[in-house]
């Protein structure tokens, strides 16, 4: 897990088209081998170009990026406060707690039958969503997963507006149709959560290009907007990945391909599902950097986010990230989470991302116990609220049911009489004249 659990790893050149096998020392994802500081990196990333190659060159191995990370190693009495502000760091912390909190108080409603359907909480990948997500201007796209929540909470989507979607009211985001895996915004270009692995990727990649095309074929020279798109290891298995590595790379479009590896997939180990686990090779494969980076850890997943971010938005293409994180409940609120390692699961458990941030920030005087805690009780009482008014919010009209789902206004829907047809007792008897 040494290797694993490192700051960040950038793909050097290969020198023969073959992976070499791997000994059971340096294997990968062993989580009782780490001995890496959790909290703060001393690495600089550096992306460079990646050179042109003729077409002598196909038949090579990939094509990398060499010298990409140059690591430095801090001496026992330095100070890394500079890596983030006390600002930073409270807004860090803030977004963390909010979407722990919210993600808690969802499976308590669940168990409670105020929300329906399967529902998946993103406890303890909290540092994935909020070192990214936290560096976007409000124009950038975000593209989720079924685990949509959080990212959606970090994009600037209201608790209010995700808890009454969950609850399935007139209120949420989606007017209460969308439920826990199809969040969408289209005030905040969060482009959805989507139920079936891999669907996020090609709208992601097609936000994108519109993003390119906009500036370079429109002229609009302040359009440098910039699209994630998050997905998870087993998603990496499935051809639309592949894909849209491909055509992100062939038009050097300003995306972030973000793989949240949790190293499960509902309950497949990543290690069984995939000939070569460490996913963040792919990327050199197709023509971009691939990096590898602690996703318990905001500040390294920050310090990356930067850096692949900051290339995208400068017009130098896509980047792949793998950030290696560990979900602390089942797949689903439905998932008895009986087939991972409980040894497994206890050593993530004592890297909760939350709680190294809150160390970290305390011990190099960013903030105090007191500030700390005043802003969890702030977010426990968003989230309150945000049920109360979830729960008072109203259920969705059955005239709904039939909105935006045919452009024609006087289609199958709406009767001659211009009422929806819904609306006809007799429609759900299968008796309504059609």
């Amino acid at each position: 897990m040494s290797s694993a659990i490192s700051a960040m790893k950038i793909l050097q050149p290969l020198n023969h088209p073959t992976t070499a096998a791997r000994s059971p020392e340096n294997s990968l994802f062993d989580p009782f081998k780490s001995n890496s500081s959790l909290l703060g990196s001393s690495c600089k990333l550096r992306f460079n170009s990646l050179k042109p190659f003729s077409s002598s060159h196909r038949r090579s191995s990939v094509v990398a990026v060499s010298n990409v990370v140059k690591e430095t190693k801090l001496n026992s009495n330095s100070s890394m406060t500079n890596l983030i502000t006390k600002e930073e760091g409270l807004e860090l912390y803030e977004d963390m707690v909010l979407g722990r909190t919210f993600e808690d108080m969802c499976a308590q409603m669940y168990y409670r039958g105020k929300m329906f359907g399967f529902v998946h909480l993103y406890n303890g990948q909290e540092a994935v969503s909020t070192g990214f997500i936290k560096l976007l201007k409000k124009e950038d796209s975000v593209c989720s997963t079924y685990r949509d929540h959080v990212h959606a909470l970090s994009k600037g989507v209201s608790a209010r507006a995700v808890m009454s979607e969950l609850f399935g009211k007139t209120t949420g985001c989606c007017r209460g149709q969308g439920g826990s895996m199809h969040m969408f915004s289209k005030e905040h270009n969060l482009l959805g959560g989507f139920a079936f692995i891999g669907e996020g990727i090609p709208v992601a990649t097609g936000a994108a290009f519109t993003s390119k095309y906009r500036r370079e074929v429109l002229k609009d020279a302040d359009c440098d907007h910039v699209t994630l798109a998050f997905f998870g290891d087993g998603t990496c298995n499935n051809g639309q990945f592949y894909e849209c590595l491909n055509m992100a790379a062939l038009w050097k479009l300003p995306i972030v391909f973000v793989v949240e590896n949790n190293l499960w997939a509902i309950g497949m180990s990543h290690l069984r599902a995939t000939s070569d686990p460490e996913i963040w090779k792919k990327g050199p494969a197709f023509g971009m950097p691939g990096v590898h980076v602690d996703g318990m850890d905001v500040l390294k997943v920050r310090e990356v986010a930067k850096e692949a971010i900051g290339r995208a938005r400068r017009g130098e293409g896509p980047t792949l990230v793998e950030c290696e994180t560990y979900r602390f409940r089942g797949h689903s609120l439905a998932d008895p989470d009986e087939l991972r390692d409980p040894a497994e699961k206890s050593h993530y458990a004592a890297r909760d991302p939350i709680m190294a941030l809150k160390k970290y920030m305390t011990q190099n005087n960013l903030a105090s116990e007191g500030e700390l805690k005043a802003i969890e009780k702030k977010i426990d009482e968003l989230i309150e609220e945000a049920v109360e008014f979830a729960d008072a919010s109203p259920l969705p009209s059955r005239s709904q049911l039939l909105q935006n789902v045919f452009a024609d206004p006087k289609g199958f829907g709406i009767g001659p009489d211009g009422k929806y047809r819904c609306e006809d007792p007799k429609f759900t008897e299968g008796t309504a004249h059609v």
